[in-house]
């Protein structure tokens, strides 16, 4: 017997929809991209890919909306720490 999914239920399985569309879209692109810029974009599309993970298994009921707002705060200071490196970090690489 399926379980019945709540309108919170629905909201998250939109949301895990639109992410998935968007790593469906943009993965296509990532063989184009220098191999700093592809790694770069590969980590960032694994997170989205993980928090979409997240919001299946709140709508599934397996995890608090607690635990998914957790996830999304990590998945959101993740991506913070992929974004472009600053000059400092160039020049403490060197």
């Amino acid at each position: 017997m399926g379980r019945k999914v709540t309108l919170r239920g629905r909201k998250a399985l939109h949301s895990a929809r639109v992410l998935d569309d968007v790593v469906d879209t943009e993965v296509g692109l990532v063989p184009g991209l220098s191999e700093q810029a592809r790694q770069r974009a590969v980590d960032h599309l694994a997170e989205l890919v993980m928090l979409s993970h997240a919001y299946r298994i709140y709508a599934d009921g397996r995890i608090s909306r607690r635990e998914l707002a957790r996830r999304g705060r990590g998945a959101v200071g993740r991506l913070e720490t992929l974004q472009m490196p600053t000059a400092q970090q160039l020049t403490e690489r060197e």
